[in-house]
């Protein structure tokens, strides 16, 4: 069988049990063979039954002195009893409603028994442990994810009915680079990645495969960054920065005019800008990305901004059309819920060149939106978006200059990885004006007197939000849902004052409606899911009450907290939890401790990881199987420079003897970055 082949046709699969791996994302043999165990057991430490450790799993040889018995404790319970011995100690072996199990342990045979050993004094037991017959020395086994159908044991066998039916191990990487990092071929660090001889091959193993996928990485990465070096048709000739810092009514922080500078020069260059600007929530990226487009538009030229969500492109279209009041710029909005001849208006304005900017979602990456002359190509929140959804955006132009910006502080280290085709411009200073907001984390006994707190702030003319992990009640989760929620506060806590609710599967006039009432002032308490996470400035909310506070990620919750403290009132977020967990408690102090959005972020991702560090995988990188960013730093570094000094070497790798790293590449990219 060849590795691209559909997992269906291995020995012992077929339809039904190929959509169980499917579940687990393996779809081919080579999805197979780099399903990698997340853990293993040690079935080479063979300990005496004297000496086994009370209460921890370990691994024993003996004999078996008799068939298992069976007992049956009561209707539907059989125990079955059997009794081994290493020559020196007895030991009981039980198994509970396991006939199947029990008959397999044949008298006179040697076997190795796997589990956790109990009793007092010399009596020992060992309750259902997994058992195979002794042949050789122990071996390490491998413990796979699982699915419903589908333990760990059935996987083992079919990674190994893989090994025996797989073509040709052809090594992706240059023998020149795995001599120069001495890293095993890639045939014997799959093969004892799975079933190590040894823990030390199990290392050697590791290293080669997390050295391998941190190189695809690096390679795709950089070829996106190599590629978006190219001319562009669209070069800024005149800086008119000043010109637009003299229109403003607030002063730009030292941070802001350090990052319009650095994407002013950068499109002024022959090469197109592709810069990341990253800040924490309200640290005036707006702003910067204006001034850019301002310039832009007094080049004679044109620039668009998309963003994930209706409501973040909206505000976005509100926030730039005040900042260009006083200006001739001509801006367009353009979301899925625009009306169809707004649509068609638009779309010819921006193909004539009379609209200097389009705002909006992914509406304008449809095939039909053209642009007369594209020169900035703006995407906000770029971890919701994919590679692919940047690059159509930047194909409307003649290669484009290019601003990601991001709410959500990343980890220098990890922003580097994950945006590792841009240059990175970081706001890491707060306008003038703005607002420490305190942060309390209580219980659900002091919801009323939280609830007290909100009303004393709408009586003096205040707003403030709710928020609830849930849009409706659910049977299998407890916890608070907006709608019922709503529905209760209106009629009760909150009679007499304007409540308004706000959630994602709204119709999108529906959703403007609410957030027009609640901008306006008139609805004063806004019970909402998190779709208000990003794109809400509404300078007078000062209050925020969090429900089930521990269903959320810290980033999500700081951001979240953003949506208060935008005016010059002091504001305070409650976060309402029961929960008992040490790690979810630690999680929700540290938010409750600072407003500083980039230890949060390192803390977020020393707690969770990188894999789980944005929710749903969205941001268009491919999935890590091995690698961990934040563990793997030596790895890292040295993959990043094989790989600068590979594409000096072959900027395309074009040589034939490239062949099998480029497809390579490709494969984990799947197609969202070509090296052809």
């Amino acid at each position: 069988m060849e590795f691209n082949s559909s997992i269906k046709y291995l020995k012992g699969v077929g339809e039904k049990r190929a959509a169980m791996l499917a579940k687990l994302g393996i779809r081919t043999l080579w999805d197979l063979l780099t399903f990698y165990p997340r853990t293993y057991e040690d079935w080479s430490k063979i300990v005496a039954i004297k000496d086994a450790p009370m209460n921890e799993t370990v691994c024993i040889k003996a004999f078996a002195g008799s068939r298992c018995r069976e007992h049956m404790i009561r209707k539907g319970m059989t125990l079955y009893k059997t009794e081994v011995s290493d020559g020196e100690s007895l030991i009981d072996i039980t198994f509970f409603n396991n006939k199947y199990a029990a008959e397999k342990i044949e008298v006179g045979k040697e076997y190795l028994f796997f589990g956790k050993i109990t009793g007092k004094g010399y009596y020992r037991s060992m309750l259902s442990p997994e058992f195979e017959e002794f042949t050789d020395c122990g071996r390490m086994r491998p413990i796979y994810p699982q699915t419903a159908g589908l333990n760990s044991r059935a996987i083992e066998k079919l990674v190994r009915s893989a090994f025996e039916a797989g073509g040709k191990f052809v090594d992706p990487l240059p023998e020149d680079i795995r001599n120069r990092y001495c890293l095993m071929g890639v045939e014997d660090a799959l093969r004892n990645i799975h079933f190590p001889q040894s823990e030390d091959m199990l290392s050697e193993a590791r290293r080669r495969l997390i050295f391998e996928e941190l190189f695809l990485l690096e390679l795709g990465l950089m070829r996106l960054r190599t590629k978006s070096r190219r001319s562009t048709s669209v070069p800024v000739e005149k800086d008119f920065t000043e010109e637009f810092i003299a229109s403003l009514p607030f002063e730009l922080t030292g941070a802001q005019k350090r990052a319009i500078a650095q994407g002013v020069e950068d499109m002024q260059s022959s090469v197109p800008m592709n810069r990341l600007l990253q800040g924490d929530v309200g640290s005036g990226k707006t702003a910067v990305s204006a001034a850019l487009i301002y310039n832009c538009a007094r080049n004679g030229m044109q620039s668009a901004l998309m963003a994930p969500t209706e409501v973040l492109a909206i505000q976005h279209y509100k926030t730039l059309t005040k900042m260009f009041e006083n200006t001739d710029i001509s801006i367009g909005l353009l979301t899925g819920s625009t009306p169809a001849s707004e649509k068609k208006k638009i779309k010819a304005a921006l193909k004539s060149g009379e609209i200097q900017l389009a705002v909006g979602t992914h509406a304008l990456i449809q095939k039909d939106v053209e642009f007369d002359r594209l020169a900035l190509a703006v995407t906000d929140e770029q971890h919701r978006f994919g590679v692919n959804q940047r690059g159509s955006l930047s194909s409307k132009g003649g290669n484009p200059h290019t601003l990601v910006m991001s709410a959500t502080p990343i980890p220098r280290t990890l922003a580097l990885i994950i945006y590792g085709d841009l240059d990175l411009s970081i706001l890491d200073e707060m306008p003038k004006g703005r607002q420490k907001i305190e942060t309390f984390l209580v219980n659900s006994e002091l919801r009323e007197r939280a609830y007290g707190y909100i009303k004393k702030h709408l009586c003096s003319g205040m707003q403030g939000y709710i928020v609830c992990p849930l849009v409706a009640e659910s049977d299998a989760l407890e916890l608070t849902a907006a709608d019922e929620l709503y529905k209760n506060l209106a009629d009760g806590f909150f009679k007499g004052f304007k409540v308004g609710l706000l959630h994602g599967k709204m119709k999108p006039a529906d959703k403007k409606a609410v957030m027009d009432s609640f901008a306006s002032g008139e609805t004063q308490l806004l019970v909402s899911t998190t779709v208000i996470e990003v794109g809400i400035d509404v300078p007078n909310a000062v209050i925020m009450v969090i429900e089930n506070a521990e269903r959320f990620g810290l980033s999500q919750l700081h951001q979240l907290r953003g949506r208060i403290g935008r005016g010059t009132e002091k504001s305070t977020c409650i976060m309402i939890s029961d929960a008992q967990n040490e790690e979810t408690l630690e999680r929700l102090k540290i938010l409750a401790s600072t407003t500083d959005g980039f230890k949060i972020a390192d803390e977020d991702l020393r707690l969770r990881g990188p894999g789980d560090f944005f929710g749903s995988r969205q941001h268009g990188l491919p999935e890590m199987k091995i690698a961990d960013m934040m563990t793997d730093g030596e790895a890292l570094r040295e993959t990043q420079a094989a790989a600068t000094e590979l594409l000096k070497k072959s900027p395309a790798l074009s040589d034939e003897a490239y062949a099998p790293l480029r497809e390579a590449v490709n494969r984990l990219f799947s197609g969202g970055v070509s090296m052809n």
